[in-house]
């Protein structure tokens, strides 16, 4: 998996006031959380531009005042009229304890379905995966080569190797839609 480092500041002051401050100041208040510790630490914003502002999945690199930290990003709270990042939480990695992350999906091959005229409709861009951080995939490969028209591929469907797919497995990621005017044809 991709690793991001940002760097960040640790916050001696806690509280509203003082994270009002700190966003003035174009840096994003932070929790690291997890192995039994807490740290409270500021980021400058335009770090997160490669973080969140993506499709892909980081694992991050903290380096805060020096300490450096494994982690991923949990949670990020966004202002509700300027979408400005107001607040970030990370989930400090153990090598040993399974995380959960939103992994994409990435379709391979050219379906049968399409070369016949049909419409590929991609219904779920993302599944919830569970596994060790080493073993957690950049994304989750599915091959729709032999989806013909009017079938589908599910969850279920996806092979796993060292993780587990945690979103239900009646979910449709990828669908062939049959065309009107192929539609017409077939019913002739």
């Amino acid at each position: 998996m991709k690793t991001l480092e940002i760097i960040g500041f640790k916050r001696a002051n806690l509280g509203k006031r003082n994270a009002k401050n700190l966003r003035n100041e174009a840096l994003v208040p932070c929790v690291l959380y997890g192995a039994g510790r807490q740290v409270h630490f500021a980021v400058p914003m335009i770090l997160f531009r490669p973080l969140v502002y993506t499709s892909d999945v980081h694992m991050v690199e903290l380096n805060v005042e020096g300490e450096i930290y494994k982690a991923i990003l949990q949670d990020v709270q966004y202002h509700p009229v300027n979408e400005m990042i107001m607040h970030a939480d990370f989930l400090e990695l153990q090598e040993d304890k399974p995380i959960k992350m939103n992994i994409p999906v990435r379709l391979k091959g050219t379906a049968v379905g399409v070369q016949k005229g049909g419409k590929l409709v991609i219904k779920q861009s993302k599944v919830r995966v569970k596994a060790l951080p080493a073993n957690m995939p950049d994304t989750v490969e599915v091959d729709i080569t032999n989806l013909d028209l009017g079938k589908s591929i599910r969850v279920r469907d996806i092979a796993t190797q060292n993780f587990e797919i945690l979103t239900n497995g009646q979910v449709t990621l990828a669908s062939i839609a049959i065309p009107r005017a192929l539609r017409g044809k077939s019913q002739e």
